[in-house]
Order: C-alpha cells, then structure tokens, then sequence
C-alpha cells in the first residue's frame, strides 16, 4: 500500500491529539482553503482534498489505530461514505462542511427576525413644522393567537418531520459530496402538523391589525420615514420582531415651499415699493414680521429671515425662510393712473435695452 501524507502534519495536530482538537484543526483548515472561498488559487482545490482525506483517517478511531500501528502506511485515498452526514467517529465531514458554509440543522432552524413593515401618514404642513402625535393601522401578520404560533391544534404538539427527524435540513448526494439543504417535507421547520390549528390552518400565524399612536417629530418632510422598532411582523422561532418605519406624506402649504432645510416665500410688492422702496409685512411660522425693502429694489430678489425657517431633524437648530419678492404689475389701469405713469415715463430718463446693442458689430 502507498504510503499517504501524515495526517497529523496536514491537520497540524499532535499524534495525542484529542478529537476536539482534530475537529478544530479540521474546521479552520476547510474553512481556510475550501475552493468556493479561493477560486482564483490553482492550489486551493489540492490542499483541501489533503485536509479531508487526513481528517477522514484521523476522525474514524479504528482507521487511526490502523495508521498509527502501521507506521504511516495506509490505503490510498479518504472514504467518500465521510461526506455522508453523521458517518465517521465524532461526526462527519458532510456536518462540519454544513456548519461551517451554511447548512446544517443550526441554520435551518435558527431564530429569523420579523419582516420590516412600512405604513403611510398623511399629515398637515402645520403638523410637520410642530410636530404631532397621529394614530397609525397596520395590518401584520402576528403569531396565531388560539395556538400561539405552533400551528398545532390546541391540545396537541406537531411532531418530528419523518423525512428530515427533526434536522430540517436533508442530505442531497452530489458525487463524492453530500450537499444540506431546508427539507422539502417541513420547509426547514423539522416539524410537522398532523392536526392543525381550526384558526390559521396550521400556519402559525394570523392577519391581524395593530394600531398605534407614531410620534411625528417637527420637521420632517414629505417622504421623511419615522422608525418605530420592534414594532413590525414578530419573528419565528424565538427571533425579534422587525421594525415598523411610518412614511410622512405632509400636505402642501398655500404660502411656504418647502427648500431643503430652508422655506421660499413669494412676496409680491408693487412697483412704486420697488422704486422708492417700502417696510412691509410677511409671514412666518410663528405669525408675522416686518422687513425693509430698499429703493430699486429688482424682480426677483431675495431677502433671507436666518432662523426663521422648520426645525431640523436631530434638534439641530432651524433653518431659513427665503423671500422672492416679485413686482407685481397692474393688468389694467384707471384714467388717472395712466396718467400718473405717463408723467413718469416723460421724466425717466434712459433706455434699459440700449446696452444690448452697445457691442453689436456695424451698429
């Protein structure tokens, strides 16, 4: 018989070595060099057959009796039977390899978060500024209540999946190696329901409809989203419920226009305001101020009231209103206004177009 690789030195283990130890040594080496974890190393594939195969003599007690007592000589090869769940003398290659790349009974079955649930308020502009407490429905589904999410009839317990016995997970055979995947009978549960509940039909779960009272903070805008955790769909198998996120929808105001963490107002003024300029009024969040609009004053120009605007989220202040003030020029005009302006006309002096033909050539 050809003499094989020491175990021993591919594992990096004492010749005392305890099982224990082995299954560490093995654990991190394939975990090391497992192929799918190092595709572009030629190698990888080469040193992971060489871990098995000495993990499948060092695992089995009666082939290390063999290996030690003939001096390193052993058959050639590792037995592909390792690979199959539960073979071998302190558990398989085909469970560690679950363990380790995702399969196995702790996944299968491990506690899952609820799902996140996401719900709308529609909301005044008012009520965006200050803030508001507004009540909130979701409908979510929620353990059964007459069975407490077994899913079993009251009085009775679900019982070991036949196919799986309780793993939630079966061994699908690929070549030399044995594949663990959710049980196709229990869908991963390793249980199964011979006489379910009359209320959710064996789910564990009901349609039901909570109502809670969301705390809107000032400031949020159209489309913010308001976390409510722990409050969305209860978890399975003993995992945390998933949050509840409240998405505002806030109304548009009449006057203010939402800028970022800033409002724009559009202020009209007159056009004899513009020209000698004016102190006029213009509103806030709170009510009212005044503020000065200087002689010549241009369409368009913008005044800024710091401080003035929505509280920012976080409590970091408040931001801006910005007002446009817009001339605002008469559709018609009475005799004597007409009069008024053509009077002014004959006294201004100038044309404001003139500087777009300054330059033009041959002018």
């Amino acid at each position: 018989m050809p003499a094989v690789k020491d175990p021993y030195k591919t594992l990096g283990v004492d010749r005392n070595a305890t099982e224990e130890e082995i299954k560490k040594a093995y654990r991190r080496l394939a975990r090391r060099w497992h192929p799918d974890r190092n595709p572009d190393d030629p190698k990888a594939e080469e040193r992971f057959k060489e871990i098995q195969e000495a993990y499948s003599i060092l695992s089995d007690p009666e082939k290390r009796r063999q290996y030690d007592a003939g001096g390193g000589l052993f058959g050639t090869g590792f037995d592909p039977n390792m690979f199959r769940t539960g073979a071998g003398g302190f558990g398989g290659i085909g469970d560690i390899l679950s363990d380790l790349f995702g399969g196995g009974r702790a996944s299968a079955r491990k506690a899952e978060r609820g799902r996140d649930l996401e719900t709308e308020v529609h909301i005044s502009f008012d009520q965006a500024m200050e803030g508001a407490q507004v009540p909130v429905t979701v409908p979510l589904s929620a353990p059964c209540p007459t069975c407490n999410g077994s899913g079993a009839k009251p009085g009775t317990s679900p019982s070991v999946c036949p196919v799986c016995n309780g793993r939630g997970v079966e061994a699908r055979s690929q070549g030399l190696f044995s594949i663990s995947q959710p049980c196709s009978a229990c869908g991963g549960t390793g249980t199964r329901i011979d006489d379910p509940c009359a209320t959710c039909r064996g789910s564990g779960q009901t349609k039901q409809v909570k109502r809670y009272k969301v705390n809107i903070p000032a400031g949020v805008r159209d489309g913010s989203r308001v976390r409510l955790a722990g409050k969305g769909e209860a978890g399975r198998r003993g995992g945390p419920p998933g949050d509840l996120y409240v998405v505002t929808r806030v109304a548009p105001s009449r006057v203010f226009k939402r800028k970022g963490d800033n409002l724009e107002v559009e202020v009209p003024i007159t056009v004899v305001e513009a020209m000698r300029g004016a102190t006029i009024e213009v509103p806030t969040l709170s009510g009212t101020k005044r503020i000065r609009v200087p002689a010549g004053t241009q369409h368009g120009t913008v005044q800024r009231l710091r401080g003035e605007g929505p509280p920012k989220l976080g409590g970091r202040g408040r931001g801006d209103i910005h007002y446009r003030l817009v001339i605002e020029v008469p559709r018609e005009l009475t005799k004597e206004q007409r009069a008024a302006v053509d009077q002014l006309g004959a006294v201004l002096d100038g044309n404001p177009r003139a500087r777009l033909f300054a330059g033009k050539e041959g002018s």
